[in-house]
């Protein structure tokens, strides 16, 4: 069983503050009104606050369906994970969804504007982690003559998770939307307009920054599960580096390969035995996931964590309590592509053990997106555990599953493609050993093996298909393979066309939200979006 982890909250100013931490004594929902003076005063109000910038990644805000931190049409479609995963995964050939919410279906057909709603969806919430992050970081400068000398010591820690929490925020700014408006604790509060920093710039501080608190961070594994130890700081490191081409057209292979390999080093993590628990509510007994995004049904009930995952995922002839939720209830929206399909050697999952497809009442190929029917069904996510318990939620309808937004198997594959692009302080020997190890796992022995003449570029963006598909990276690989908008790789509905066509490259980025363009006199939409 995994750590309680409650999540009640309580205001301050124009934040949501979190009072709640991942211990037992403290699973009650209270709404409180108070000020930061009393929220700062003490060191549980401190863990608390922090504790509320955590789950700024995984809930909508005071509670499931009301006082949410942003407000929107339906609450539970403004959440951090959903909003980043739909990004990162609707545009690509590993997702479509057949639903017609607002603009949802522009991300299939690569039609995205500045007054799109849920592109402004994601960019609001990146901008509010900040601002949470921010404030808290302000906040603690100067502690009262309450806190012990431990204490301090405690919240100097807690401060360099704000960092790294802020830093991943940014991360996904640069991602998703190259140069935005940029402030930090240092900035005054009030009425002002944020600066425009540039991709590189942004880059650079977000690099400074996880530099900077590597030694104020626990050693990993050490930490709180959920919490960010000097292993998330370096996965994510691994993960700007692999992608500082696009960012800053500066390759840092090298450095990419230096942090998977004290990532490897450490010994605190290892490989699942079984991929399917990595997916399931007692995926930390893996000690795979470097860094998970919390989930529980009952202290933390959320419809934008991995419970819009696994209902969104079920549908047709599936049958939703094979997944851990009530019967009726699927949601019927989320497939996948025949090219995605096409990456495995046969949709049974016989051959390669991650092909998770369901197939029956499905048709491969994708006619109408808004029938569910269309697409194969994916069932790698789910609300039981490895031995078949269900989740605690006695509803069935909240899930328990953490979402792995770091794990080991990326920091193989981070290897390895770092090494194939010239990186040095790894070697193409060590690269093979890592992508066998995880072909090994998913067919179960050595019969997926491939030889050093394989293992080139293009076969590590396939497997990096097959073995992180629907955690988010999709997008973030496809553009750095320079194959997102190009028509050296069509999917269907790729640019709104059912056989998929090549679009412009402006759309490697989503443009500025038209809302922050209009107050903002400070900012420049991005290129192609004018």
């Amino acid at each position: 069983m995994k750590p309680n982890l409650s999540l009640p909250f309580i205001a301050s100013g124009a934040l949501v503050l979190l009072l709640g931490s991942c211990t037992k004594d403290l699973n009650r929902q209270p709404i409180v009104q108070t000020t930061s003076k009393v929220v700062y005063s003490t060191p549980a109000g401190v863990k608390n606050a922090l504790a509320k910038l955590y789950a700024g990644l995984t809930l909508s805000g005071q509670d499931v369906a009301a006082f949410p931190d942003i407000n929107t049409s339906d609450v539970g479609s403004n959440v951090f994970l959903r909003n980043f995963w739909e990004t990162e995964e609707l545009p690509t050939d590993e997702a479509v969804i057949g639903w017609n919410d607002h603009d949802l279906q522009n991300y299939h057909s690569m039609d995205w504007t500045p007054n799109g709603y849920f592109d402004q969806l994601m960019y609001d919430r990146i901008f509010f982690e900040t601002a949470a992050c921010n404030e808290f970081l302000r906040e603690t400068q100067t502690l009262g003559s309450g806190f012990s000398a431990s204490d301090k010591t405690n919240v100097t820690e807690y401060r360099a998770e704000a960092r790294f929490l802020r830093a991943f925020a940014y991360w996904t700014a640069i991602d998703l939307f190259g140069s935005v408006p940029f402030t930090t604790e240092k900035d005054p509060v009030g009425d002002f307009f944020p600066v425009q920093i540039s991709r590189t710039n942004l880059f650079n501080f977000v690099d400074s920054e996880l530099l900077s608190i590597q030694t104020l961070l626990p050693a990993p594994g050490q930490n709180e599960y959920g919490r960010a130890d000097q292993g998330a700081d370096w996965a994510l490191l691994a993960r700007l580096y692999l992608n500082a081409t696009v960012y800053t057209g500066t390759d840092h292979s090298s450095d990419c390969i230096t942090y998977c390999n004290k990532i490897i080093s450490s010994g605190a993590y290892q490989l699942a035995t079984n991929y399917s628990q990595l997916f399931e509510t007692d995926n930390e007994a893996t000690h795979e996931i470097i860094f998970p995004l919390r989930a529980n049904g009952v202290t933390s009930q959320s419809y934008g964590n991995t419970t819009f995952l696994v209902h969104a995922e079920i549908g047709g002839n599936m049958d939703p309590t094979q997944f851990g939720i009530a019967a009726g209830g699927g949601w019927g929206g989320i497939r996948t592509t025949s090219a995605f399909v096409n990456l495995f050697p046969d949709p049974s999952g016989n051959t390669d053990h991650r092909a998770m497809f369901f197939t029956n009442g499905q048709t491969e190929q994708i006619k109408t997106i808004g029938n569910f029917g269309d697409g194969y069904a994916i069932t790698k996510w789910k609300n039981i555990s490895s031995t078949g318990k269900p989740g605690l939620d006695p509803t069935h309808e909240f899930v328990d599953t953490d979402f792995p937004l770091f794990r080991l198997g990326e920091i193989y594959l981070d290897y390895a493609e770092a090494v194939l692009r010239g990186g040095t302080g790894g070697d193409m020997a060590t690269a093979l050993q890592y992508v066998n190890a995880l072909r090994e796992r998913a067919y179960g022995g050595p019969a997926g093996d491939i030889t050093a003449g394989q293992l080139n570029l293009g076969f590590i963006l396939d497997e990096r298909g097959r073995e992180l598909y629907w955690e988010g990276v999709r997008r973030t690989d496809l553009v750095r393979f320079n194959e997102f908008t190009t028509g050296t790789y069509l999917w269907p509905y790729k640019g709104g066309v059912a056989g998929g066509t090549a679009v412009d490259a402006h759309l490697n980025l989503y443009p500025i939200s038209a809302t922050d363009m209009l107050v903002n006199p400070n900012l420049k939409q991005n290129q192609g979006y004018n």
